[in-house]
């Protein structure tokens, strides 16, 4: 149950970007700016919401925490896929998004609490498999029903979350939960979620409104102020949003920032392949779901098959040589591309490239920054990589339209290639930043020693 759960939110993340095409014709008149909230507003919700969910789970149960996410989810998709307008659409994402990020968490506390102890690395690989399998048949999933309309991307969710709650009830562990533990400051979260949201509403809106409109540098200082405080909030709360040892560990600090300029540039990838594919090729949902399978299919081989490389180079090189990778699959479309489809020579070969980078680089800077903490640690700052993933999808996703906004006529070819060497060059720069992670290894096992000592105090 709990892994069937799992697999609904992350298929949700990959259904979406096929049907992104379709929801721009299905409500006239919105601009390609305003149906991108469809994404962001997901990406950044859950993004801001994953480290106090997890604590919720540890405080109040993490079953019941688990069956009020799903339950959530579920039927905030039922009012997606009911929404009569964009703007209904879009709250009932930041909703879905609050449901998803009181699942993640516990799905996977759940999942080691019932379980033999022996058994719990075996069953923990299998929870990270579940978001391999719904990169793999997402797309081809998703072309299907928005074949239909894009409104099954939603329903598709209704039985899946139906079953979850009420087999959940029955089947699913109850770890003892911990009442005195503290939350992470809210106030901080909620600033955190207007922050990202006025960063990503200034990229989106600058191109239309003006780059020095009050509007626009209105939105980029609400960011900047937010940031501020949350950060500030972070140097004086008892029990901060993210806590400040955290950044000290130098490893990790090292690791986040480069998983999460990575991470722009992967959904720069998605949306802009998934729209090149039905706006300039002319391709359908479903032929479009099945161009993009190979890329998100080799992610998961590519993981297994080096798991003993990356003891043998070490994390930053092998983080290195997969960002660098990756950045070449843009090259590859910035180069070679044509308005004329010709698959096997443009797309595959930038989706294979692409997907064996991924492969290499995603897990391997997720693994760095978490294994470069203490085991007390461990759990936060995994929550705090997958929230930094998440806030850059929606900068990513900013990033692209407004770069196709920018263009004239929008969504010009020209302009999604100027989007490719955007990523390419984001790319480089993820892995500089990864080859800073075999120079900080030593430093930050010595970062880790401090924060044990600074406990022990």
């Amino acid at each position: 149950m709990v892994a069937l759960a799992v697999f609904m939110t992350n298929l949700d993340l990959w259904i979406v970007n096929v049907a992104f095409d379709d929801l721009t014709h299905s409500f006239p008149g919105s601009s390609l700016a305003h149906v991108s909230w469809v994404l962001n507003a997901y990406a950044v919700t859950l993004g801001a919401l994953l480290v106090v969910a997890g604590r919720a789970g540890d405080r109040y149960g993490h079953r019941r925490v688990f069956l009020v996410g799903t339950a959530v989810f579920t039927l905030a998709s039922l009012a997606c896929a009911l929404a009569p307008t964009l703007d209904v659409l879009i709250g009932a994402r930041v909703v879905q998004a609050a449901g998803a990020a009181l699942q993640l968490p516990s799905s996977l506390a759940l999942l080691v609490a019932g379980v033999e102890v022996g058994d719990r690395v075996r069953a923990t690989r299998a929870w990270a498999a579940v978001g391999g399998i719904a990169a793999a048949t997402g797309p081809v999933l998703g072309g299907l029903l928005v074949e239909a309309s894009w409104r099954w991307v939603f329903l598709v969710n209704l039985p899946i979350g139906v079953l979850g709650v009420v087999a959940g009830r029955r089947v699913l562990p109850h770890p003892q939960a911990h009442p005195r533990t503290a939350l992470p400051d809210p106030v901080a979260a909620v600033l955190a979620v207007l922050g990202i949201g006025s960063l990503v509403a200034g990229l989106l809106q600058g191109p239309a409104w003006g780059w020095t409109s009050a509007g626009t540098l209105t939105l980029f200082a609400l960011a900047l102020v937010s940031s501020a405080v949350v950060v500030r909030r972070c140097l004086t709360q008892p029990v901060p949003l993210v806590e400040p040892s955290l950044v000290r560990a130098r490893g990790f600090a090292r690791a986040n920032a480069a998983l999460f300029v990575f991470s722009i540039a992967f959904a720069i990838m998605l949306v802009s392949n998934a729209l090149w594919c039905q706006q300039v090729w002319g391709y359908g949902p479903l032929l479009t779901g099945l161009a993009m399978v190979p890329g998100p299919a080799l992610v998961p081989i590519t993981t297994i098959a080096s798991r003993r490389l990356v003891e043998r180079v070490g994390p930053g090189a092998l983080a290195t040589v997969g960002s660098l990778l990756f950045g070449l699959g843009f090259v590859w479309r910035a180069t070679v591309s044509s308005i004329e489809p010709n698959y096997l020579v443009d797309l595959l070969p930038a989706m294979v490239i692409g997907g064996i980078g991924v492969g290499l680089a995603l897990g391997t800077l997720m693994a760095a920054g978490t294994t470069s903490l203490p085991t007390a640690s461990a759990a936060t700052g995994s929550a705090l990589l997958n929230a930094s993933r998440q806030v850059a999808s929606g900068v990513g996703v900013a990033v692209l339209v407004t770069i196709l906004t920018s263009w004239s006529p929008p969504s010009a070819p020209d302009a999604y290639r100027a989007s490719w060497w955007v990523a390419a060059g984001l790319s480089l720069a993820a892995a500089v930043g990864a080859a800073f992670l075999h120079a900080s290894h030593r430093s930050g096992q010595v970062a880790v020693r401090e924060v044990h000592l600074a406990r022990a105090r």
